[in-house]
């Protein structure tokens, strides 16, 4: 019988974000009988929760710092002891915290860019040494994935990233399908049958941009009453959300929720789901949305202006731009042939380019190519 190619997964938490999402469907549709897949995260969450469930075996390290010299000899243990042939880090957070002990013990690292980790709003320093620790990482990596062509492109150009393999993030469509009966959470909103819904389900944090979403939804229904908000989500920014929804009086017609797991079931309520971010990799919340037929309002970051074509599969609002983003709920909400349109094209792109379980055939191999 031939051995199961032992892998660690390394990610930065345990909270589900677009990575923990990505990672869980990787696990889920990987062939058991040829990998067997073991989980390191830097801090506990639902996807830990979700992993055990599954029978995986799951490490927790707690640290929020990245390439941190304390938990190096940890992690060599943890490898040693598990019998790691192959380790694959997602995101920079988790490279860098794997690439000392993995080029200790000469073991192959695969390394999968959900975004890069530097962006253009940050000073010419930070994003200098950003820009140089993805480089010291892609370095040293046996194999570095990007999510999309259009990140491995910025790779290229800001450090010269060398050789790189596209494969595109996928989603779970036996879970994502809009043909499935889900619970009408729309009346356990307070929404009426009536309301047009527009929703926000990414994380609270800087990247998302959420409080643009808010002035959006503010804009929009002083236009049309018609048109409410969906804020689902948590993180770093809830205090300054909380404060822009009560000193703009939105309690009336918006809702807010941390972090919820019925996905399918939110998406499911809603008319347009948005997603104002400043840099995503190839955004998995976005293909959730878009498997589930949603019409989408997103701003033009690598993953996603592979995906959305302007009024063909969704629209395409400028950065920074509430006004823009208010205007297209408004036309989807008044002009329901582009909403249908669009609505129609999002699922039926995902369905032909972007199934999770071609992911994991693609990385699958990759294992196989780095052991031989």
């Amino acid at each position: 019988m031939t051995r199961k190619i032992k892998v660690l997964e390394v990610i930065r938490q345990g909270q589900i974000g677009g990575g923990e999402s990505h990672l869980l469907d990787l696990i889920y549709y990987f062939d058991k009988e040829v990998i067997e897949p073991v989980c390191l995260s830097f801090s506990k969450g639902e996807m830990i929760s979700r992993l055990n469930n599954m029978g995986i075996t799951c490490y927790v390290i707690d640290t929020e710092k990245p390439f941190d010299i304390k938990v190096q000899q940890r992690i060599i243990r943890l490898l040693k002891d598990e019998g790691i042939q192959i380790v694959h880090a997602h995101g920079s957070r988790a490279a860098s915290n794997v690439l000392y002990p993995t080029r200790k013990l000469g073991l192959p690292l695969v390394y999968t860019v959900h975004g890069w980790s530097f962006h253009d709003d940050q000073s010419f320093f930070v994003k200098t040494l950003r820009a140089w620790s993805e480089k010291l990482i892609c370095h040293y990596a046996d194999e570095v994935i990007c999510v999309s062509q259009s990140n491995a492109d910025t790779g290229q150009k800001v450090f010269g990233l060398k050789s790189a393999v596209v494969i595109e993030n996928g989603v779970n469509l036996d879970r994502f399908n809009p043909d499935i009966q889900y619970e009408d959470l729309r009346t356990a909103f307070g929404f009426a049958s009536s309301d047009f819904i527009v929703g926000f389900i990414a994380r609270c944090t800087k990247q998302k941009n959420p409080l643009v979403f808010l002035e959006a939804i503010k804009l929009a229904h002083h236009n049309n009453v018609q048109i409410k908000g969906l804020f689902i989500g948590e993180g770093d920014m809830d205090a300054e959300v909380d404060a822009f929804i009560e000193s703009n009086q939105m309690r009336e017609y918006i809702y807010r929720s941390p972090f919820r797991t019925d996905v399918p079931e939110l998406l499911n309520c809603i008319d347009v789901y948005c997603l104002p971010s400043l840099w995503e990799g190839l955004s998995i919340a976005l293909l959730e949305a878009m498997a589930m037929k949603k019409a989408i309002v997103a701003t033009p970051t690598d993953g996603t202006i592979e995906l959305i074509e302007h009024e063909k599969n969704g629209l395409i609002v400028p950065y920074n731009d509430p006004k823009a983003a208010a205007e297209s709920f408004c036309r989807f909400l008044t002009e329901r042939q582009l909403k249908a349109t669009c609505s129609n094209a999002a699922r039926q792109i995902v369905k032909e380019r972007f199934d999770a379980k071609r992911v994991a055939a693609c990385v699958q191999k990759i294992y196989h190519q780095l052991l031989k």
